[in-house]
């Protein structure tokens, strides 16, 4: 072997070693819970959607697969939903009938209190959203499409609603489910204490700065849906949070939401976002 081939044949190693040491490693394949089927209730015949293979070959939460909480409230709604406006109004029989559709179809995923915290939500990954906020944050186009085509295009187990509910019947589950936190009266879901009372501060705090057009209601369904991550996985740090200065907090927070993007539960883009949006709700005077 002369001098040069061996130093072509060392180049060419050097050359797969450092290419090698540039490629991570493949990402490790966690639970991904029930699949869609197990939000099918037993009463209607809906069309579950399919998980996504990027969700559930990488276990990510809260719908990271596909690009996350802000692909999720940020996608253009399609032309045919994006006008329409609830024509049903608000009254004690279209709650009545949201209620009875809720208990039916919805409760098992979504909890008693709208939460996301339903018995069979919690083996579900993504986790179902926590509607009794976000709802009071999103259009009525929006909310609609949701129900009628399901969560498919982003990677949850939301079922396809469209085949099995009519429009009314829809637009009576959107007017229970912005109301549910003041209607449901059955308990459940996160009960009561520190924590829901907070919950219910900061969605109340929400629709005020969206309503001052501080923020966009895509931008509140986003700070609810990152809280509702820190506040499930990381309530312990939280309550450590009580009576520090705001510098503190602020350290703390930013510590929380780190690791959230860490552990896969949330993306950083989602991160960076929900900082810029508590900033603004500082400087707005609508936070301490």
């Amino acid at each position: 072997m002369t001098k040069n081939t061996l130093f072509a044949l060392l180049t060419v190693l050097a050359v797969i070693l450092a290419v090698a040491a540039c490629v991570a490693p493949p990402p490790m394949t966690g639970d991904t819970g029930a699949t869609s089927a197990a939000t099918q209730p037993a009463s209607v015949d809906a069309q579950p959607a399919e998980t996504t293979p990027a969700a559930t070959q990488t276990g990510e939460r809260m719908g990271m697969g596909r690009g996350g909480m802000m692909a999720m409230h940020h996608a253009p709604i399609p032309a045919e939903y994006a006008s329409l406006q609830n024509p049903t109004p608000v009254d004690a029989d279209s709650l009545a009938r949201g209620a009875a559709l809720y208990e039916t179809n919805c409760v098992t995923c979504h909890g008693n209190t709208g939460m996301g915290d339903g018995p069979t939500g919690a083996s579900l990954d993504p986790l179902p959203a926590p509607i009794a906020h976000t709802s009071q944050m999103l259009s009525d186009g929006y909310l609609f499409w949701r129900i009628t085509e399901g969560g498919a295009e982003f990677g949850t187990a939301m079922p396809v609603w469209g085949g099995a509910l009519e429009p009314e019947a829809r637009w009576d589950l959107i007017n229970y489910v912005r109301n549910i936190a003041t209607v449901s009266t059955r308990g459940g879901g996160r009960g009561p204490g520190p924590m829901a009372g907070e919950s219910e501060n900061r969605g109340e705090m929400l629709a005020a700065a969206v309503a001052q057009g501080a923020i966009t209601a895509e931008d509140a369904a986003l700070f609810e849906q990152v809280h509702a991550v820190l506040d499930e996985h990381y309530m312990q740090v939280g309550s450590e949070m009580q009576g520090m200065g705001s510098g503190g907090m602020m350290t703390m927070q930013r510590a929380m939401t780190g690791q959230a993007v860490r552990d896969g539960y949330i993306t950083q883009a989602d991160s960076d976002r929900f900082t810029e949006i508590h900033d603004t709700l500082i400087k707005a005077g609508l936070m301490q």
